[in-house]
């Protein structure tokens, strides 16, 4: 068993796909690890965010149906700005980038996961690829 880690997810579309619910639930496997749901919003303001809530909450609701427990949060449009907006190293240890496939994502074509490398100086930086996005409840 190690001390809990706390994580940091970043994720919009994929948030609540199979492929990022199982590579938490692989997470969980390496001992007590606390997540918290970061989802940068569509578009500039407060109504963006208020227009992603429901989105976070339908993606937090899957995440405790798999038996992950995590808090979350609607960030800023710029997906970097929004981890900014929570990342707290003495709090947050680590995470995870997830990401429709390949070209496909806006988020890869800008190799978010090492700006975010370099921006939080995090202690490790994963990218989950998810082939499909699970439908908008």
């Amino acid at each position: 068993m190690h001390a809990p880690i706390s994580v940091l997810v970043v994720a919009n579309v994929t948030a609540d796909s199979p492929e990022l619910i199982n590579a938490l639930r692989a997470r969980l496997e390496d001992g007590p690890d606390r997540f918290t749901l970061v989802m940068p919003c569509v578009g500039p303001g407060l109504q963006a965010r208020d227009v992603a809530r429901p989105r976070l909450d339908a993606a937090l609701a899957a995440w405790r149906d798999a038996g992950i427990e995590a808090d979350g949060i609607v960030g800023d449009e710029d997906p970097v700005e929004a981890v900014l907006e929570v990342w707290d190293p003495r709090r947050h240890d680590e995470i995870i980038v997830s990401t429709l496939p390949g070209p496909r994502s806006r988020w890869m074509r800008t190799d978010l996961p090492s700006r975010l490398m370099r921006a939080t100086d995090a202690s490790r930086v994963t990218h989950v690829s998810s082939s499909a996005a699970a439908p908008v409840r």
